[in-house]
């Protein structure tokens, strides 16, 4: 038999049994989406993470009380939380030991509990505001760039002055036809004289980057209270060649800053671009893990749906396959009929799973604002896992079908 007249009859047999056919298709449906969707929506994710993880700028390292992954929970939250805040006045001695050693030094605190909310000639900004207390350096040690005016100065810090710089969001709000440069604004009730507005950064994981203010670090201090803040430290080396070198220096004068006593472990976290990268990287790989594993199980159970399946299939069509014999069919041209059926629900139910893996992976991708991926790699290998499964559960039934005798087949229901 030709092979086209082999697949038209084992299309004509599924046709005979829509609805079996379609609910064992749904078994491979469910284990090829969850894998698919996952990898896709982490392809997406590691395709964006020098603009979403990267928020350091470059040949940079930071010191904080909390760790990067700050949402944590139990003992290890209550870890973090117990420890002292670095105070400003440490990171001022902080800086005062980097003197030379170091590009730039960013001191940073943030107003997280503030409601930050920016107000001018009646118009409000959302009450969503991030307000940050820094020095000249934050614009390197986060990697914005100034759109116009000027940026903070160190006049600024030591004067404590009113003055703040606002991202592109703030501006579009507020001064929508005209320059904010000079303009005095009210924010969370205090007002601030607007001296520079930052270039448009975008969204970093479905938030916003561009909903902030920055003003002198002192100003902050006196306006929202010091006592209860901690102080992150961004340090800049001189070159990617200075860095190791500059790292190891810094850590030396972060512990004295801290008085720690050389038997003392560190008690601050130290971060960079790479190990924010790595943390991100191993989370991925635990859920690849994690989605491989239930893939795994959905498509065994599915896999071995279509064997009983096919068995029933070839208990109800032994008097068929007898008569085919009888008039000449082959035993390999019967086994490849219902090897082709099960390899046929297998891919339908791949291919399905598939389409609604990659919508469901970039659906999510875009609600990040992320770049959408097309997996060409996971759509591959997940047609050639289908065709796996179809072949391997699908051979027995085949086989058991092709040995049928001829004659016990006819006598079959007779």
């Amino acid at each position: 038999m030709l092979f086209s007249e082999i697949i038209k009859m084992a299309l004509g047999s599924l046709g005979a049994n829509k609805l079996r056919a379609a609910l064992t298709m749904i078994g491979i449906t469910i284990g090829v989406f969850s894998v698919i969707s996952v990898m896709t929506a982490i392809g997406a994710l590691q395709s964006s993470i020098e603009s979403g993880i990267s928020f350091l700028g470059s040949n940079i390292f930071q010191f904080a009380k909390y760790p990067a992954n700050v949402n944590v929970g139990g003992e290890i939250k209550k870890k973090y939380q117990n420890r002292r805040n670095v105070t400003y006045r440490e990171a001022l001695h902080y800086a005062k030991l980097m003197e030379g050693n170091a590009r730039e030094i960013c001191l940073k605190t943030f107003g997280y509990e503030v409601k930050g909310q920016a107000v001018y000639n009646g118009v409000k900004t959302t009450p969503s505001l991030l307000i940050v207390g820094t020095n000249r350096s934050f614009l390197t040690a986060n990697a914005y760039t100034l759109g116009y005016g000027r940026n903070l100065n160190e006049e600024d810090v030591e004067l404590s002055r009113r003055v703040i710089v606002v991202g592109r969001m703030i501006e579009k709000r507020l001064f929508p036809h005209e320059t904010p440069i000079g303009k005095v604004v009210r924010v969370s009730g205090h007002s601030y004289t607007i001296v520079g507005v930052l270039a448009e950064k975008g969204t970093s994981f479905g938030q916003s980057q561009d909903d902030l203010c920055i003003m002198p670090v002192t100003r902050f201090f006196e306006d929202y209270g010091e006592a209860k803040r901690t102080v992150n430290i961004a340090t800049q080396a001189f070159s990617t060649e200075a860095y190791n070198q500059t790292l190891d220096k810094g850590i030396s004068a972060m512990r004295i800053a801290r008085g720690l006593r050389a038997d003392q472990e560190n008690d601050f976290e130290i971060y960079s671009n790479d190990s924010l990268k790595s943390a991100f990287t191993s989370v991925a790989g635990i859920v690849r893990i994690g989605a491989f594993v239930v893939s795994f199980i959905a498509l065994l159970a599915a896999g071995i749906g279509i064997m009983n399946i096919m068995l029933v299939s070839v208990t109800e069509r032994t008097k068929e396959i007898g008569v085919r014999k009888s008039i000449g069919a082959r035993s390999r041209d019967v086994l490849r009929q219902f090897l082709t059926e099960a390899v046929f629900i297998s891919e339908a139910g791949g291919i399905l799973g598939i389409i609604l893996g990659i919508i469901a992976g970039d659906l999510l991708a875009a609600w990040l604002k992320v770049d959408i991926i097309f997996p060409y790699g996971w759509a591959i290998a997940g047609l050639l896992v289908c065709s796996a499964i179809g072949i391997g559960f699908g051979l027995y039934p085949a086989y058991r079908a092709a040995n049928l005798d001829p004659i016990e087949a006819l006598r079959y229901e007779s």
